[in-house]
């Protein structure tokens, strides 16, 4: 005998920004949420996350936005450089947010995470407590989650289990999963150097290095390389760094400098090369990484994953039967993801190309670009960041560039 109150029962498994996104929206549309996580504590690794309109506006609908842009640093001013210094493309905020119709922010992807949290009610989440799919469900029978104590029936079952997604391997069997996007990164938060400089991403010879200011006054710094997939440094991260960057311009070897040895994060990036079919099965809709693992190169992995948070819960309310919403789900995400997914995806391979006439070209091309004008390079990203929320928005309040209310 099925408990009926499953149909308005809610299981996120994961909570990871994608997932605590979903657990809000759901939670505001009247569903019962609860969400399981894996690892012992919801802290996310030290880095910091880019946030563009998009996903501030997706933000609105839960009334989160203007709380994170206050927290966050407003991006904009910079541009691009190559190893030496010299610049090949500047952007200014205020074109950027005119274009956009919002500014970018940055902030650390822990304080988004307890901001999320608050959202929920106390008890809502679990942590230390993996999950598995056990059922995915259909009309006629509730999704099934089984938990190191118990078997849990909702009536939905959000998978944001991460790119190595066991749901996902459970709904598309057949899938071949996440691949080698061929490089690695870097990421570690440092106090700021004494010499200012401005906001920078950097572009070499199969490499990239990225200077972003947070709003405590902290350097968030990222890079890249095109090495083999397993690679570690033979000494420590932070040497890896000095050998490959150590003669970069300013402030990329203070920054180095600055970090300590066990701050450096290495991963490999890895994304799913092919689609999904869809985005759901039965009772249960892939979030974030799990449905789109995507190459960080257009800094929207976190930002789509907030955006299928709030798709879901509009199509989704309580209830039985969410086929059709689920459904509905998935015509709206695939294939914007996928577009995105594919755009991130060259645009790494861009980035990290290493053959020396390759890169005197690609970096012709973005210098006369750029001389062209701010607004033909910003339009190259204005499909993405215009995007709006198919439902009502909290309406975000007028705001300075460092967040101040006008």
């Amino acid at each position: 005998m099925h408990d009926e109150e499953f149909t308005s029962r809610a299981i996120v498994i994961g909570g990871g920004i994608g997932g605590l996104a979903a657990a809000a929206a759901l939670h505001r549309r009247g569903w019962r949420v609860s969400v399981l996580e894996r690892s012992p504590s919801l802290e996310p690794v030290g880095s910091g996350i880019s946030l563009a309109p998009n996903a501030l506006r997706a933000l609105d609908v839960i009334g989160l936005g203007d709380e994170i842009r206050g927290l966050s640093a407003w991006q904009g001013d910079g541009g691009m450089r190559t190893p030496g210094g010299r610049w090949l493309s500047r952007t200014n905020a205020e074109a950027a947010a005119k274009a956009f119709g919002g500014s970018l922010v940055l902030l650390h992807r822990a304080m988004l995470v307890e901001r999320l949290a608050s959202l929920l009610p106390a008890g809502c989440v679990r942590v230390g407590a993996p999950a598995e799919l056990s059922d995915p469900g259909s009309a006629d029978r509730p999704a099934v989650v089984r938990t190191q104590e118990e078997e849990i029936e909702a009536g939905l079952v959000v998978a944001a289990d991460g790119i190595n997604s066991g749901v996902r391997r459970v709904l598309f069997p057949g899938h071949p999963g996440p691949v080698y996007a061929g490089f690695t990164t870097w990421r570690v938060i440092v106090p700021a150097p004494e010499r200012p400089f401005p906001p920078h991403e950097t572009w070499g010879r199969g490499r990239l290095w990225g200077s972003q200011p947070l709003k405590d006054g902290r350097i968030y710094a990222y890079a890249a390389a095109a090495v083999p997939e397993g690679g570690h440094a033979p000494d420590d991260e932070k040497s890896e760094l000095r050998r490959r960057f150590g003669g970069w311009h300013h402030p990329i070897p203070a920054v180095i400098a600055a970090a300590e040895p066990g701050q450096v994060l290495r991963h490999d990036v890895r994304h799913l090369a092919e689609a999904l079919p869809a985005h759901h099965h039965g009772r249960v809709v892939l979030v974030g990484d799990a449905a789109h693992a995507m190459t960080p190169s257009l800094g929207q992995g976190g930002n789509q994953a907030i955006e299928d948070a709030i798709v879901l819960a509009h199509h989704a309310l309580p209830g039985p039967g969410p086929g059709p919403a689920l459904a509905a789900y998935t015509a709206e995400r695939l294939p914007r993801t996928t577009a995105i997914a594919r755009r991130a995806a060259r645009t790494g391979r861009l980035t990290t190309l290493r053959s020396a006439p390759a890169v005197a070209l690609r970096n012709t091309v973005i210098a006369a670009v750029s001389r062209l004008g701010p607004g033909l390079v910003l339009r190259t990203f204005a499909d993405i960041a215009n995007w709006q929320p198919p439902q009502r928005t909290y309406a975000a309040q007028a705001q300075n560039q460092d967040g101040t209310k006008r």
